[in-house]
């Protein structure tokens, strides 16, 4: 029951932080000042491969922020080394409202299974799911949908994101930087980063896989 009560805690504890503020920005605007954005993630905010985040439809809370974080190096993408330097913060709320308002395409997920490390190997939709629904009571990781919604469409408002429909190679990549320390824009709480390493490859796998495939 204690591990129940601190994961529910955990899980709406997060809902209620809200660090990151900006004014709204313009998504007419946005459009023109994001034509550089479109070699890797595409014209509308679909990027043709998962190396690159889809980034269509996510909420404007969230990209600003990452925006924000990657111009001033709290989140080092390579990738993206020096191309905002150019931009204001304005700027960067304007491009994130335009992703915003376009439609994330769904990736879906894929029939497999994964081996646990007891050696038993399990329906990876099966074990995603569960995992995303319920979290791991054993380890304290809490159920993904306290904070990204059932749907997986996140939670504009509070600034944390959509993940369904997003490519499962690209947030297994995540989930694993956040479990290593290679990323750490998730604040003073660590919130992924304590989420992360208490996850297994396999359910890094799974839940990846099983997030590919919600659509509201």
């Amino acid at each position: 029951m204690n591990s129940i009560i601190k994961n529910t805690a955990l899980a709406f504890g997060l809902v209620m932080i809200a660090p990151f503020a900006m004014a709204e920005g313009d998504a007419a605007a946005g459009k023109a000042k994001a034509a550089a954005c479109a070699a890797c993630h595409g014209p509308d905010g679909n990027s043709p491969a998962p190396t690159f985040p889809k980034i269509a439809g996510q909420g404007e809370k969230y990209l600003a922020k990452q925006l924000m974080d990657i111009k001033s190096g709290a989140r080092e993408v390579p990738q993206m080394a020096g191309q905002l330097d150019n931009f204001d913060e304005q700027d960067l709320q304007d491009i994130a409202a335009h992703f915003a308002s376009q439609n994330m395409q769904l990736s879906g997920s894929q029939a497999m299974s994964v081996t646990l490390n007891n050696g038993d190997s399990v329906d990876a939709l099966v074990f995603g799911r569960d995992l995303y629904r319920a979290g791991n009571s054993e380890t304290g990781v809490p159920a993904c949908m306290g904070c990204h919604s059932p749907t997986g469409k996140g939670n504009a408002p509070a600034g944390y994101p959509r993940l369904g429909g997003q490519y499962a190679g690209y947030i297994e990549s995540q989930l694993k930087a956040f479990r290593s320390g290679e990323r750490a824009n998730d604040g003073d709480t660590r919130t992924m980063r304590t989420v992360a390493k208490q996850l297994s490859d396999a359910e890094i796998t799974a839940v990846a896989n099983y997030i590919a495939g919600l659509t509201d």
